[in-house]
C-alpha cells in the first residue's frame, strides 16, 4: 500500500517562500507522473502542479511563474518550491499522482498571512 506524507508547510508572510516535500513509500515515484493539489476552505481540491515522467511540467495560471515542482528519484520525494506567496495561497497541500490516485495523504497546511 502507498503511503504518502506531507511536509514543510506553515505560517509565512506575504511574499515568502515554502518549500513541500512529499515523501512516498510503496511505490517509486519515479515511474508515476506526479502532482500537487491544493484545497482551500469551502473550496475543492485543485490541480496546482504537476510533472511527467519524461520532465514536462505544467503550472495553475494563478502559480505560474512563482511555484516549481520538482522529484529527486533517489529519495522518492516531490518537491513544491512556492515563492512570492499571497494570500489565496493558503490552503491544505496535497501531492498524488496525476491520474489513478493512491490514498491522500494528510496534507501540510500552508497559511499566507501578515
Amino acid at each position: 500500500q502507498v503511503q504518502l506524507v506531507e511536509s514543510g508547510g506553515g505560517l509565512v508572510q506575504p511574499g515568502g517562500s515554502l518549500r513541500l516535500s512529499c515523501v512516498a513509500s510503496g511505490s517509486m515515484l519515479s515511474f508515476n507522473n506526479m502532482a500537487w493539489y491544493r484545497q482551500a476552505p469551502g473550496k475543492e481540491r485543485e490541480l496546482v502542479a504537476e510533472l511527467f515522467i519524461g520532465g514536462n511540467k505544467n503550472y495553475a495560471d494563478s502559480v505560474k511563474g512563482r511555484f516549481t515542482i520538482s522529484r529527486d528519484n533517489a529519495k522518492n520525494t516531490v518537491y513544491l518550491q512556492m515563492n512570492s506567496l499571497k494570500a489565496e495561497d493558503t490552503a491544505v497541500y496535497y501531492c498524488n499522482r496525476r491520474a489513478g490516485w493512491f490514498a491522500w495523504g494528510q496534507g501540510t497546511q500552508v497559511t499566507v498571512s501578515s
